[in-house]
C-alpha cells in the first residue's frame, strides 16, 4: 500500500498506546479514521484530539472479543466512509504468572481480546476489503496485526500471553499466505514489538467484571506483574517510533514488523534449538538475575 491520503483506516485500541499513535500517524497522512477502544473516556479523548486536528473521525466502543461488536464498526465505517483501506488488529490486554495458575477466566480474557479480537477482524474486514476491491480497480489495502516478540519467544511465567501472541503470528502468516494465493491487492503484516511504553501493564483497568477472578492474585502472578511494569516502563524505543516503523514497513509491503531487531538472537536460538530436536534454550541465560528476581518473588 503506498498511497495513504484520503483512504480509510480502522484501528482498534485506538484510545492509548500503539493504536493511539497509528491513529496520529495516519491523521497526518491525510487517511479517515475509523477508531474503536472498549475505554470510552480515553475514546473520546482521542477523538476530540483528533477533530481538533482537523482529521474526519468516526469513533465507536467497541469490545472486539464479540465478533457482533466487530461486524457493528465494520458496518459503520462503510456507511460512513464508503471503503475500508487499512485495518490495524491492534487491541490487546496482558496477564502473566505460572501457567498452571491462571485461572479458566484469565484465559477467556486474554485469549478473547488477543486472540479472538484478531479473529474477527481478519474475518470480517477482509470480507468487507475484498468487496471494496471488487468495486475499485486500483484498490490497494493492507492489514496489520499486532502481535509481539512474546509471539516469537516463551518467555517463563507469561503462558496466556504467550499462547495468544503466538497464535496471531501463525494467524497472519496464513492469511499472508492466502491472500497471496487468490492475487488480493491486500497486503498483510504482523508487528511484533518488545518492550514499548504503552500501558499494557495496566489493561486490567479494562477488565470485564464476569471475567475477573473473586480471588487475590498468586505470588507468581504479581511477580510476573512487577517484572512486566519495570520493563515496559523502561522501554526505549516509544509508540511513536513503532507507529513510524509500522508505516514505514507498509509502504514497502513487509510482513515482519519489529521493534527491537536486536531481541531476534532468542528467535535464532529457539529455532536452531527446534530444528536440532534439542531442550528449549534458557531465556534468562544472559541475564540471569531477572529469573532470580521472579523466583525470589514466588
Amino acid at each position: 500500500m503506498k498511497n495513504f491520503r484520503g483512504k480509510v483506516a480502522v484501528i482498534t485500541g485506538a484510545g492509548s498506546g500503539l493504536g493511539r499513535e497509528f491513529a496520529d500517524r495516519a491523521a497526518e497522512l491525510g487517511m479517515k479514521l475509523v477508531l474503536a477502544d472498549v475505554q470510552a473516556d480515553a475514546l473520546e479523548r482521542a477523538t476530540d484530539e483528533l477533530l481538533g486536528q482537523g482529521a474526519e473521525v468516526l469513533a465507536m466502543v467497541c469490545d472486539v472479543s464479540k465478533g457482533a461488536h466487530v461486524q457493528e464498526l465494520a458496518d459503520a465505517a462503510i456507511a460512513r466512509f464508503h471503503g475500508i483501506h487499512l485495518v490495524f488488529n491492534n487491541a490487546g490486554v496482558g496477564s502473566g504468572g505460572l501457567i498452571w495458575e491462571n485461572t479458566e477466566a484469565d484465559w477467556e480474557w486474554v485469549l478473547g481480546v488477543n486472540l479472538w479480537g484478531v479473529i474477527h477482524g481478519v474475518r470480517v474486514f477482509m470480507h468487507a476489503m475484498l468487496e471494496c476491491a471488487k468495486r475499485d480497480p486500483d484498490y490497494e489495502g493492507h492489514i496489520v496485526n499486532t502481535a509481539s516478540m512474546a509471539g516469537l519467544l516463551n518467555a517463563p511465567a507469561m503462558g496466556v500471553y504467550n499462547v495468544s501472541k503466538h497464535a496471531v503470528v501463525s494467524l497472519s502468516e496464513t492469511l499472508y499466505h492466502d491472500l497471496q494465493l487468490v492475487g488480493a491487492p491486500i497486503g498483510a503484516s504482523v508487528l511484533c514489538p518488545y518492550f514499548v511504553p504503552t500501558g499494557i501493564h495496566k489493561s486490567h483497568r479494562n477488565r470485564p467484571e464476569e471475567l475477573t477472578p473473586d480471588t487475590r492474585p498468586t505470588a507468581s502472578q504479581m511477580a510476573a506483574q512487577a517484572l512486566t511494569v519495570k520493563a515496559v516502563e523502561s522501554g526505549k524505543v516509544s509508540a511513536t517510533d513503532v507507529s513510524r516503523i509500522t508505516f514505514d514497513a507498509i509502504r514497502e509491503g513487509q510482513f515482519y514488523i519489529y521493534s527491537h531487531p536486536q531481541a531476534l538472537g532468542g528467535v535464532q536460538e529457539r529455532m536452531e534449538a527446534i530444528v536440532g530436536g534439542k531442550n528449549p534454550p534458557d531465556p534468562y541465560a544472559a541475564t540471569p538475575q531477572v529469573r532470580e528476581m521472579l523466583r525470589s518473588r514466588m
